[in-house]
């Protein structure tokens, strides 16, 4: 169903802002999927909106999948739904290939070297392998547009199937990642645990002559785990960017106990007036614009 949002340019109902409001209110870290709400008559007071008003814009979520509504349990939370304008935030998985295809960057890898070895303990613990376990493991040098950008340290699970030797190496040479592997193999790839950990490289060093740094200088590592919806681990890695190679970004959220309030009644009480007060009078449009609430979508 196409939220009224969607529709124009025309100033939103009471009811458009009620349901961005419980959208902000049910984005990621403050909610997951499963969650009980609130009855609908406290949900109701603290947006100072009636229960029909409420219920109008829970349809649209019910519509959406982003809340379950069960006939004498209560809602509850569904998939909740992530803002897509910043595609570089960290809780979103995706390879680097995608990132780079969308700003017109051209990946490619040089200096690559695909062993069989044991995984070890560190990484066989990730990975819940013995130590002695053979393992697949891929080293590379990440170019972009020609230049070096990341040197990159992959170790997959024995349970993953890979191409051929040298529709492995083609596919890595031309700047596909591993998660782009695990993906076309049909791995039901589902969430990653990513380690950020700032460091110093310097022109001596392997990595710093690998990615041709010519004086000590900051750079970023990643180290990642990459896992099934069984949680089962699949992949391991470890990259290290070179400075200005990858813009991280990380959306964070203030822990709302409740939604941001978007009846006048509600409003109202917030600016410490009393509803029935003259400067508590606007016409309707006014206040159903929900200034609030944009300012809200503005910091997500």
């Amino acid at each position: 169903m196409e939220s009224s949002l969607d529709q124009g340019n025309h100033p939103p109902s009471l009811v458009d802002s009620a349901e961005l409001a419980l959208r902000n209110w049910l984005a990621p870290g403050r909610h997951r999927p499963g969650d009980r709400l609130p009855p609908e008559h406290e949900v109701a007071r603290m947006l100072g909106i009636s229960r029909g008003t409420l219920r109008t814009a829970l349809r649209r979520l019910e519509d959406t999948g982003e809340i379950v509504r069960r006939q004498g349990s209560g809602t509850f939370v569904g998939r909740v739904a992530v803002p897509s304008q910043l595609d570089e935030r960290l809780e979103r998985l995706e390879p680097y290939s995608s990132l780079a295809k969308r700003r017109g960057v051209s990946l490619s890898a040089t200096e690559l070297r695909i062993d069989e070895r044991p995984v070890g303990h560190e990484v066989g613990e990730l990975l819940e392998l013995d130590p002695a376990t053979p393992v697949t493991t891929i080293f590379r040098v990440l170019l972009a547009d020609e230049r070096p950008a990341a040197v990159m340290f992959d170790v997959t699970h024995p349970a993953v199937t890979l191409p051929a030797r040298e529709r492995l190496e083609r596919m890595l040479g031309d700047g596909q990642m591993v998660l782009d592997i695990l993906i076309d193999r049909g791995i039901a790839v589902a969430f990653a645990r990513t380690h950020v950990i700032p460091c110093l490289v310097t022109p001596r060093e392997q990595i710093g002559k690998a990615l041709e740094i010519r004086r000590t200088t900051a750079a970023l590592e990643l180290e990642e785990v990459i896992y099934t919806g069984n949680n089962e681990p699949v992949a391991y890695s470890r990259d290290l960017f070179s400075q200005g190679a990858l813009d991280i970004r990380v959306m964070r959220f203030l822990d709302a106990t409740s939604p941001i309030p978007v009846g006048p009644t509600a409003r109202a009480r917030r600016r410490g007036r009393k509803p029935g007060s003259a400067n508590s009078r606007r016409p309707r449009s006014s206040a159903a614009s929900a200034p609030g609430v944009g300012a809200v979508r503005d910091r997500v």
